[in-house]
């Protein structure tokens, strides 16, 4: 059963195609505003949102964060804002979420873009499924007031972004970071017969060394028999790294779909 929550989110213009960014564990809308902007001045319509305990989105008096609501959730947002078969776009967490949405309803996703996430239904070596089963117990023997601090550093590259990351990390709980740690993990259920049942494409940064993820997109790519796009210099937290590459990426991922008309050689975003 389905937990309730505010979910705050903001829907901007009326073109097409329609795009939905998810952000990732322990930030919110923000970590998209170069993307969001880019895609609006091409005529998109962009719908951002906070994941329930993040940003401005509430869980509701005693609840916690689990998978099951993140995705009831989306479901949610996507029926208040009446859009059909939206190009959805996740960032870590909200890739594990977007996958997860488009294999349970590949009759609502035109398309999915996944940006620095594991790989939902991959094949985990030995050493890996150790990994994630300890990566909570380890989180949690971090204290609080450094934890925001390490996170970030492990996530992003240039200074502007570990600043960034850091303020965002250090507004949510350190319980609520554990349940959507958590959250994340239980989106892992290795399956390696499964593909896509929409076109998707994958993105990542160059310097990302967040859990399994460089090895885990590459394999990715081969098996779905698509490119890897990855950002050179940008770290997980890739769209606060190289926003301008990344918007760049995304406009030409949805040119090539045919989703956005091509633009004239030489002009930039």
């Amino acid at each position: 059963m389905l937990t309730t929550a505010d979910i705050a989110f903001a829907d901007r213009g009326a073109g097409e195609p329609v795009v939905v960014l998810t952000h990732g564990a322990g930030v919110d809308h923000s970590m998209f505003d170069a993307q969001a902007a880019s895609l609006g001045r091409r005529g998109a319509r962009v719908i951002l949102w906070d994941m329930r305990g993040h940003g401005r989105s509430t869980l509701a008096d005693g609840s916690r964060f689990t998978a099951v609501d993140a995705l009831g959730d989306l479901g949610a947002l996507l029926a208040e804002c009446g859009v059909d078969a939206p190009v959805l776009v996740g960032h870590s967490l909200g890739g594990n979420l977007v996958q997860a949405f488009a294999r349970k309803h590949p009759d609502r996703v035109g398309g999915v873009i996944v940006l620095d996430s594991a790989w939902n239904a991959g094949p985990l070596s030995t050493s890996e499924r150790l990994a994630l089963r300890l990566a909570a117990p380890v989180l949690s023997l971090i204290p609080r007031s450094v934890l925001p601090r390490l996170m970030a550093r492990a996530s992003a590259e240039s200074p502007e972004a570990v600043a960034r990351a850091e303020a965002v990390f250090a507004r949510m709980p350190k319980p609520v970071f554990l349940d959507v740690w958590k959250g994340t993990a239980s989106f892992v259920a290795p399956d390696p017969g499964h593909r896509s049942p929409v076109p998707i494409a994958l993105v990542r940064g160059g310097r990302d060394r967040t859990g399994n993820i460089a090895g885990a997109m590459a394999r990715w790519a081969a098996a779905e028999g698509v490119t890897e796009h990855v950002i050179p210099d940008a770290g997980h937290m890739v769209t606060w790294d190289a926003p301008d590459a990344v918007s760049r990426v995304l406009a030409e991922i949805l040119e090539g779909w045919g989703l956005l008309p091509a633009r004239p050689e030489g002009r930039s975003l």
